[in-house]
């Protein structure tokens, strides 16, 4: 696809992927990097910036053993690179995620109800903390603790609603519920109403069997669920989402122009910088276990 100027105007402050992207498996095999070698050299391209996370950096480095100069930027809305505090889409989601919780949590005061909001984060809970930070959620649940069970979270619903508070909002991340105890959902539920969705031997806990589940343990208080979903990934980009894709462009461009190649660039301190892409990736992230503690604690 060939950008002008004018197009290149005109979709600068808005949201998605312009150019359209789509995780590639075939691109594990050498072959048919190599094709990708090729058509790069057809099209007379003298250097790649790559944004995204893991996967697409490993596809960076590939291409850039095989002479193609790469930069990558982090950009992924679960936040789940270790070198970098911040990638692009992050702020972006919480901030979708925060004006939705604070919707339901307006609904919940009037209602007097507790509700289960389920954000994005398959593998890291960042979204999912830092929206429950941000609005005052009183439980939170991530996929970086590993057995947690239903009962813990009903018991801690049941002593906010002793203390008064029945319309708590608990945060979970997508990917939490690969993380908990064993729990049989249709075992728990075969002898309760299940409400606006059957269940049958085998059904996977999500949003709404948790919220129903939750709410026939605890008995004092109505739960809802809601899934935010897409809105997070297609949302009009944040300054701060913004002001880091502006720096770290210009960062990475003038790389490519010096020679710079296999290369990422993050933000450390608050600053932007730019490090090897092996080095970058053999970081771990790192999850802030002392804000989880303080949220679920209060």
């Amino acid at each position: 696809m060939h950008l002008t100027l004018d197009q290149v105007l005109d979709i600068a402050d808005l949201p998605g992927t312009y150019l359209r992207t789509a995780r590639c498996l075939e691109f594990i095999q050498p072959e048919y990097q190599d094709k990708a070698v090729k058509l790069l050299h057809d099209l007379d391209v003298e250097g790649v910036v790559v944004i995204g996370g893991d996967g697409s950096f490993q596809g960076a480095q590939a291409l850039a053993r095989k002479g193609i100069p790469t930069i990558g930027i982090p950009g992924t809305i679960d936040n789940d690179l270790g070198y970098t505090e911040l990638s692009l889409g992050f702020d972006t989601a919480v901030n979708v995620c925060v004006e939705a919780v604070r919707a339901i949590r307006a609904t919940s005061r009037s209602h007097d109800r507790a509700s289960v909001i389920e954000v994005m984060g398959r593998n890291c809970g960042d979204i999912a903390l830092n929206t429950a930070l941000s609005t005052g959620s009183e439980i939170v649940i991530v996929p970086e603790m590993s057995n947690w069970s239903v009962d813990e979270i009903a018991h801690r619903l049941n002593a906010l609603v002793d203390r008064g508070n029945q319309r708590a909002s608990i945060i979970v991340a997508e990917g939490a519920y690969k993380t908990m105890a064993p729990f049989d959902v249709y075992e728990f539920m075969k002898d309760y109403p299940s409400g606006s969705r059957p269940v049958f031997p085998g059904s996977p806990m999500d949003a709404y069997f948790l919220s129903r589940v939750v709410e026939h343990k605890v008995k004092k208080t109505e739960v809802r669920s809601t899934v935010i979903g897409y809105t997070q990934r297609g949302s009009q980009p944040t300054a701060r989402d913004a002001a880091f894709a502006f720096e770290a462009g210009v960062v990475a461009v003038n790389l490519l122009r010096h020679g710079e190649s296999n290369r990422v660039v993050g933000v450390h301190n608050g600053k932007v910088f730019h490090m090897d892409i092996e080095s970058a990736l053999q970081i771990k992230p790192s999850f802030n276990r002392r804000m989880f503690n303080m949220v679920n604690a209060l």
